[in-house]
Protein backbone atom coordinates (compact mmCIF):
# COMPACT_ATOMS: atom_id res chain seq x y z
CA UNK A 1 0.00 0.00 0.00
CA UNK A 2 1.22 3.32 -0.41
CA UNK A 3 -0.42 6.11 0.48
CA UNK A 4 -0.84 9.17 3.58
CA UNK A 5 -3.26 7.14 5.41
CA UNK A 6 -4.47 3.64 5.33
CA UNK A 7 -7.14 1.23 6.58
CA UNK A 8 -6.36 -1.94 8.14
CA UNK A 9 -8.12 -4.54 10.23
CA UNK A 10 -7.48 -3.91 14.04
CA UNK A 11 -6.06 -7.75 14.50
CA UNK A 12 -3.44 -6.50 11.93
CA UNK A 13 -2.04 -3.43 14.05
CA UNK A 14 0.12 -3.50 16.67
CA UNK A 15 1.06 -0.28 19.36
CA UNK A 16 4.00 1.04 18.56
CA UNK A 17 7.21 0.35 20.42
CA UNK A 18 8.55 3.20 21.79
CA UNK A 19 12.04 2.07 21.30
CA UNK A 20 12.04 1.95 17.73
CA UNK A 21 11.76 5.43 15.36
CA UNK A 22 8.84 4.89 12.91
CA UNK A 23 10.98 4.05 10.30
CA UNK A 24 11.86 0.92 12.16
CA UNK A 25 8.79 0.12 13.37
CA UNK A 26 7.65 -0.16 9.79
CA UNK A 27 10.68 -2.50 9.11
CA UNK A 28 9.64 -4.87 12.30
CA UNK A 29 6.45 -6.54 12.34
CA UNK A 30 6.30 -8.97 8.85
CA UNK A 31 9.59 -10.00 8.60
CA UNK A 32 10.42 -10.85 12.44
CA UNK A 33 6.69 -12.50 12.87
CA UNK A 34 8.00 -14.75 9.53
CA UNK A 35 10.78 -15.66 10.91
CA UNK A 36 9.50 -16.54 14.31
CA UNK A 37 6.76 -18.93 13.05
CA UNK A 38 9.25 -20.74 11.08
CA UNK A 39 11.69 -20.82 13.43
CA UNK A 40 10.62 -20.56 17.19
CA UNK A 41 6.70 -22.17 16.55
CA UNK A 42 7.67 -24.45 13.75
CA UNK A 43 11.04 -25.62 14.10
CA UNK A 44 12.09 -25.05 17.65
CA UNK A 45 14.97 -23.84 17.13
CA UNK A 46 17.31 -24.37 20.47
CA UNK A 47 21.27 -23.97 21.26
CA UNK A 48 22.94 -25.44 19.87
CA UNK A 49 21.82 -25.95 16.29
CA UNK A 50 22.71 -24.77 12.89
CA UNK A 51 20.15 -22.54 11.38
CA UNK A 52 20.91 -22.48 7.27
CA UNK A 53 18.92 -19.65 6.07
CA UNK A 54 18.63 -18.63 2.36
CA UNK A 55 18.16 -15.17 0.47
CA UNK A 56 19.70 -14.57 4.07
CA UNK A 57 19.65 -10.45 2.63
CA UNK A 58 16.15 -10.44 2.70
CA UNK A 59 14.42 -8.46 5.64
CA UNK A 60 13.29 -12.05 6.41
CA UNK A 61 16.66 -13.43 6.16
CA UNK A 62 18.00 -10.52 8.50
CA UNK A 63 15.15 -11.21 11.05
CA UNK A 64 16.34 -14.95 10.84
CA UNK A 65 19.62 -14.41 11.43
CA UNK A 66 19.15 -12.61 14.60
CA UNK A 67 16.56 -15.13 16.12
CA UNK A 68 18.63 -17.78 15.48
CA UNK A 69 21.02 -16.30 17.48
CA UNK A 70 18.94 -15.01 19.79
CA UNK A 71 17.86 -18.86 20.16
CA UNK A 72 21.75 -19.52 21.09
CA UNK A 73 22.13 -21.17 17.61
CA UNK A 74 24.66 -20.74 14.71
CA UNK A 75 23.43 -19.08 11.77
CA UNK A 76 24.68 -19.81 8.41
CA UNK A 77 23.55 -17.35 5.85
CA UNK A 78 23.03 -18.23 2.42
CA UNK A 79 23.66 -15.57 -0.24
CA UNK A 80 24.35 -15.58 -4.11
CA UNK A 81 28.18 -14.07 -4.55
CA UNK A 82 30.55 -12.90 -2.06
CA UNK A 83 29.30 -9.34 -2.38
CA UNK A 84 27.33 -9.03 0.55
CA UNK A 85 29.36 -11.36 2.61
CA UNK A 86 30.98 -8.58 5.24
CA UNK A 87 27.54 -6.86 5.86
CA UNK A 88 25.95 -10.19 6.91
CA UNK A 89 28.42 -10.88 8.91
CA UNK A 90 28.48 -7.42 10.23
CA UNK A 91 24.73 -8.48 10.60
CA UNK A 92 25.44 -11.17 13.11
CA UNK A 93 25.61 -14.46 10.88
CA UNK A 94 28.58 -16.66 12.44
CA UNK A 95 29.20 -17.81 8.46
CA UNK A 96 28.14 -16.25 5.11
CA UNK A 97 28.14 -19.16 2.26
CA UNK A 98 28.24 -17.72 -1.37
CA UNK A 99 26.24 -20.10 -3.44
CA UNK A 100 27.10 -19.86 -6.88
CA UNK A 101 31.28 -19.67 -5.54
CA UNK A 102 30.85 -22.54 -2.84
CA UNK A 103 30.36 -26.11 -2.16
CA UNK A 104 27.28 -25.07 -0.19
CA UNK A 105 26.85 -28.86 1.36
CA UNK A 106 30.49 -29.64 1.64
CA UNK A 107 30.38 -26.19 3.47
CA UNK A 108 27.41 -27.06 5.92
CA UNK A 109 29.00 -31.00 6.06
CA UNK A 110 32.06 -29.03 6.96
CA UNK A 111 30.75 -26.41 9.74
CA UNK A 112 28.35 -29.31 11.55
CA UNK A 113 30.78 -32.01 11.72
CA UNK A 114 28.97 -33.78 9.07
CA UNK A 115 25.92 -33.78 10.53
CA UNK A 116 24.24 -31.52 8.24
CA UNK A 117 22.18 -28.58 9.35
CA UNK A 118 19.08 -28.87 11.89
CA UNK A 119 17.18 -26.22 10.87
CA UNK A 120 16.57 -24.81 6.89
CA UNK A 121 14.48 -21.70 6.43
CA UNK A 122 14.04 -20.95 2.61
CA UNK A 123 11.98 -18.41 0.41
CA UNK A 124 13.89 -19.78 -2.95
CA UNK A 125 12.98 -23.15 -3.70
CA UNK A 126 13.25 -24.44 -6.98
CA UNK A 127 16.81 -26.17 -8.46
CA UNK A 128 18.21 -25.65 -4.73
CA UNK A 129 15.89 -27.43 -2.61
CA UNK A 130 17.72 -30.52 -3.25
CA UNK A 131 21.31 -29.02 -2.37
CA UNK A 132 19.21 -27.88 0.93
CA UNK A 133 17.78 -31.63 1.59
CA UNK A 134 21.39 -33.05 1.12
CA UNK A 135 22.82 -30.22 3.55
CA UNK A 136 19.76 -31.49 5.97
CA UNK A 137 20.71 -33.25 9.25
CA UNK A 138 18.74 -36.40 10.36
CA UNK A 139 15.45 -35.19 11.55
CA UNK A 140 16.13 -32.07 10.25
CA UNK A 141 13.34 -29.23 9.65
CA UNK A 142 13.22 -27.49 6.36
CA UNK A 143 10.55 -24.33 6.09
CA UNK A 144 9.53 -23.11 2.69
CA UNK A 145 7.98 -19.63 3.43
CA UNK A 146 8.43 -18.66 -0.72
CA UNK A 147 9.38 -19.31 -3.81
CA UNK A 148 11.86 -17.36 -5.44
CA UNK A 149 12.85 -19.33 -8.18
CA UNK A 150 9.86 -21.20 -9.97
CA UNK A 151 11.89 -23.98 -11.11
CA UNK A 152 10.21 -27.30 -10.65
CA UNK A 153 12.20 -28.96 -7.83
CA UNK A 154 13.76 -32.35 -8.31
CA UNK A 155 13.48 -33.91 -4.69
CA UNK A 156 15.63 -37.32 -3.58
CA UNK A 157 12.57 -38.57 -1.77
CA UNK A 158 15.59 -41.58 -0.25
CA UNK A 159 17.00 -38.62 1.66
CA UNK A 160 13.69 -37.51 2.68
CA UNK A 161 13.00 -40.75 3.77
CA UNK A 162 16.12 -42.10 5.23
CA UNK A 163 16.85 -38.54 7.49
CA UNK A 164 13.17 -38.57 8.40
CA UNK A 165 12.76 -35.06 7.34
CA UNK A 166 10.25 -32.51 7.68
CA UNK A 167 9.37 -29.85 4.96
CA UNK A 168 7.07 -27.80 5.66
CA UNK A 169 5.41 -24.91 3.58
CA UNK A 170 4.80 -21.73 5.93
CA UNK A 171 3.05 -18.32 4.76
CA UNK A 172 2.98 -15.42 7.84
CA UNK A 173 -0.96 -15.09 7.15
CA UNK A 174 -1.33 -18.12 8.58
CA UNK A 175 -0.12 -16.95 11.64
CA UNK A 176 -1.12 -13.84 11.69
CA UNK A 177 -4.77 -14.65 11.02
CA UNK A 178 -4.65 -16.56 14.64
CA UNK A 179 -5.27 -14.51 17.37
CA UNK A 180 -3.77 -17.51 19.82
CA UNK A 181 -0.92 -17.83 17.70
CA UNK A 182 0.04 -14.44 16.77
CA UNK A 183 -0.30 -13.19 20.50
CA UNK A 184 2.79 -15.06 21.96
CA UNK A 185 4.78 -13.80 18.25
CA UNK A 186 4.07 -10.23 19.35
CA UNK A 187 5.46 -10.53 22.75
CA UNK A 188 8.67 -12.39 21.46
CA UNK A 189 9.47 -9.94 18.81
CA UNK A 190 8.94 -7.29 21.37
CA UNK A 191 11.07 -8.67 23.68
CA UNK A 192 13.13 -9.04 21.71
CA UNK A 193 13.55 -5.24 20.49
CA UNK A 194 13.85 -4.22 24.25
CA UNK A 195 16.49 -6.77 24.73
CA UNK A 196 18.06 -5.62 22.07
CA UNK A 197 18.58 -8.68 20.15
CA UNK A 198 15.90 -7.78 17.64
CA UNK A 199 17.01 -4.91 15.54
CA UNK A 200 15.13 -4.02 12.51
CA UNK A 201 17.91 -3.06 9.57
CA UNK A 202 16.83 -0.43 7.16
CA UNK A 203 18.82 -0.45 3.55
CA UNK A 204 17.31 2.93 2.37
CA UNK A 205 14.12 5.24 3.50
CA UNK A 206 12.24 7.08 0.21
CA UNK A 207 9.85 9.85 0.23
CA UNK A 208 6.42 8.99 -0.39
CA UNK A 209 6.21 10.63 -3.93
CA UNK A 210 9.69 8.80 -4.73
CA UNK A 211 8.19 5.41 -4.42
CA UNK A 212 8.57 4.17 -8.41
CA UNK A 213 12.43 4.58 -6.98
CA UNK A 214 11.87 2.67 -3.96
CA UNK A 215 10.63 -0.29 -6.13
CA UNK A 216 13.61 0.04 -9.09
CA UNK A 217 15.86 -0.27 -6.21
CA UNK A 218 14.41 -3.38 -4.97
CA UNK A 219 14.57 -4.31 -8.17
CA UNK A 220 18.40 -4.16 -8.54
CA UNK A 221 18.55 -6.79 -5.63
CA UNK A 222 21.64 -4.66 -4.31
CA UNK A 223 19.61 -3.72 -0.83
CA UNK A 224 20.76 -5.54 2.61
CA UNK A 225 17.35 -4.97 4.85
CA UNK A 226 14.56 -3.44 4.25
CA UNK A 227 13.80 -0.79 1.86
CA UNK A 228 10.79 2.11 3.63
CA UNK A 229 8.55 4.74 2.15
CA UNK A 230 8.10 7.58 4.09
CA UNK A 231 6.12 10.42 4.48
CA UNK A 232 8.35 11.71 7.07
CA UNK A 233 11.72 10.60 5.14
CA UNK A 234 13.30 14.39 4.10
CA UNK A 235 13.12 15.07 7.79
CA UNK A 236 14.08 11.76 9.12
CA UNK A 237 17.52 12.08 7.81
Amino acid sequence: MHGEAVLAPVHAVVAHPEELSFEQAASTWMQYITAYGGLVEIANTRPGDTVVISAASSSVGLAAIQIARRAGAKAVALTRTGAKRQQLLDAGADVVIATAEEDVVGRIRELTEERGARVIFDPVGGATLATLIEAAAQDGVLVIYGVLDFTPATVNVMDVLLKRLTIRGFGVAELASDSLRLAPAVDYVRKGIVDGDLVPVIDKVFPLEDYADAHRHLERNDQVGKIVVSVDAHTAG
